[in-house]
Formats: C-alpha cells, sequence, structure tokens
C-alpha cells in the first residue's frame, strides 16, 4: 500500500495545509486562537496522521528494545505511555520515541520521515531475539486528544495517556468518522503553540547534530540514568556526573510588536550587543499563543545569563524564562 500523501481532513471546511515537517495535514482550519483555546479547554482533537508509526511485537519485544532506547522499558506496564531516545555512539540524539504496549505489541510513533532509517538501526540489532519490527504508517493514523478530553477512545484501539493529551493509534481508513464524531478539528499550528509553551522539545526542530538530552531537559523525561548500556550512554553518565551541557533549551517571550515570527534557526544574541553582536543560540521553534502572544523555544549558550534580556533576528527583543538549568 503507498503512504497517503495528504490527510482526507484536508478537506475539511476551513483547512489550510501545513507545511514543513507537518506537511501532510492542516496548520489551522480558520481559527488559530479558537483551535488553540478549544484544546487547552480539553476539546477538540489534533490531525497527526503525517506521523511515523511502528510496531515491535514478539516475546522479547521489550528486553530487546530496553537495551537499545535511553529509556527502562524492560518491565513496562500494559498501558503505560513513555519516551525515549535513540542516541549516537557519541550521545547525539538521532531518534524520539513515543511508546506504549499493549500486553502483546509495542506501538511507537516518530517524527514523519525519519521511519526508515529508525527500523534499519532497529532490524540491524536483532540478532537471535525473538521480536518483529513492523512500519504501520500506511494503515494506522495518529490522532491527538487534548488533555482533560472526554472523548471516548473507540474500542479495540491502543492510545497513550500523558499528562499532554491523548495519542490515538487510529485505524487510517477511520480518519473522517473520527472526526465528524470528536470535533471541532485543531490544527498543528495550535497543537505546536501548546508545545511551546509548555517547553516540550521536538526532534528535529529543537535537535540538530549534535544536540545531547541534557540540553532540552529530557533527563528523566526520556533518559532513565539507573538502567544497564545502551548506545551513547557513556556521555550521558559523563555529562551528568562530572559536567554540564554545552546549550541549554530556554523558553522565550517574543516582542508583540513584529508582524512575522522568528524562523527556525533565527540567530538569538544579548540584546546589549545590538545585531552585529556575537550569536549565543538560535531559534527552535516559535508560535502565536492565544494568551501569551508571540512565544519561542531556543538554544542557547549554557553561559549566557538567565537575566539577559535577548534579541533575536535583528529587532526582535525576547525576555528568557529558564528551561534548563545553566
Amino acid at each position: 500500500m503507498l503512504r497517503q500523501s495528504k490527510s482526507p481532513l484536508l478537506s475539511l471546511p476551513g483547512a489550510v495545509p501545513a507545511e514543513g515537517p507537518d506537511e501532510g495535514v492542516a496548520a489551522h482550519y480558520g481559527d488559530l486562537f479558537r483551535e488553540q483555546r478549544a484544546l487547552a479547554g480539553g476539546t477538540g482533537f489534533v490531525d497527526l496522521s503525517h506521523r511515523d508509526v511502528l510496531t515491535v511485537t514478539g516475546s522479547d519485544r521489550l528486553s530487546w528494545l530496553h537495551l537499545l532506547v535511553t529509556q527502562h522499558v524492560s518491565e513496562l506496564p500494559a498501558g503505560q505511555a513513555t519516551e525515549a531516545l535513540i542516541l549516537s555512539p557519541h550521545g547525539h540524539i538521532e531518534h524520539a520515541l513515543y511508546l506504549v504496549d499493549d500486553g502483546e505489541t509495542t506501538w511507537i510513533h516518530v517524527e514523519p520521515g525519519t521511519r526508515e532509517a529508525l527500523i534499519a538501526y532497529l532490524e540491524s540489532m536483532k540478532f537471535f531475539y525473538r521480536v518483529e519490527v513492523a512500519d504501520r504508517t500506511d494503515d494506522i493514523a495518529m490522532v491527538h486528544l487534548p488533555a482533560g478530553s472526554i472523548a471516548e477512545t473507540p474500542e479495540g484501539v491502543v492510545a497513550r495517556e500523558t499528562s499532554h493529551g491523548r495519542d490515538v493509534f487510529l485505524p487510517r481508513a477511520d480518519l473522517p468518522a473520527f472526526a465528524a464524531a470528536h470535533g471541532p478539528a485543531a490544527g498543528v499550528l495550535a497543537y505546536e503553540a501548546l508545545r511551546v509553551e509548555a517547553h516540550r522539545p521536538r526532534l528535529g526542530l529543537e535537535t540538530d547534530h549534535r544536540t545531547i538530552p541534557h540540553e532540552l531537559g529530557l533527563i528523566g523525561v526520556a533518559v532513565h540514568l539507573q538502567k544497564g548500556c545502551y548506545r551513547g550512554q557513556e556521555t550521558v553518565a559523563r555529562v551528568h556526573n562530572l559536567g554540564k551541557p554545552p546549550r541549554r533549551l530556554v523558553f522565550l517571550h517574543l516582542d508583540g510588536s513584529e508582524v512575522s515570527l522568528p524562523a527556525h534557526g533565527a540567530p538569538v544574541r544579548l540584546a546589549s550587543d545590538g545585531p552585529e553582536g556575537r550569536q549565543l543560540g538560535f531559534i527552535t521553534t516559535s508560535a502565536r499563543h492565544y494568551e501569551q502572544g508571540p512565544i519561542a523555544l531556543a538554544l542557547v549558550k549554557r553561559n549566557v545569563p538567565v537575566d539577559a534580556a535577548l534579541l533575536v533576528g535583528d529587532a526582535t527583543a525576547a525576555a528568557q524564562e529558564v528551561v534548563v538549568e545553566p
């Protein structure tokens, strides 16, 4: 089966297609702030059907995954959501996995376009373990119900329940019926704005080729410090026990007078140094929030003073909030 390049929910009234890593689903359905308010109030849903979905089956699935990922999953209870990373040998983040096990199958969703590399790595590590890895992206679509939603998960469908909401592994053919029963639909821009507000990093946006988990505050969230060996563990332990990460994630309140939001990668400098000053970091995600106005996440050098006023690009003033302690 060929993967659908566009969600059928792009035919809903007002749907505007998203771009970049979220291409294939709706950015919004005509009213960004209304959609944010609905999600914040626990109503509606978000179409995340562009995300990649994998399953792992077999009696060794959890003990095998435990050897490969940063999270303690060997005894993961059925129905308990968790998240984990796969690191490079030098401890840099390569994959972010969002998991739940139903007692027979481990269900995983990951960033769009990352499944092929992830599956290739997992297949290369199977050895003698009784496991099977399957790409389910063609037949399973992710949808997100916000925290506080009273909507019921369809019978027989697996879901990840977290403090941020419920990720539902929905049969792709059921998307239109789900939308009709669980609307109003909210676009990924609303979802992303609430993600930024919650300081939750995303692979490919808050990460680059040298990001380590400590920079994003993922120790204890996606990285378990008291588990056995895994690739990249030496770096994790060394930085945790002996040092500090070179960069840290910050939350920014942006000057609301600017018409456009800063793009991913926009330079961050000390405001006192002006637009010609030395670059100390970069914007990872920016968003317009229905209450807080323009906000962003950024990676900056660890030694940037936590009370320093910042400048984004050439003209956007920014005040920072600490996400990761320096």
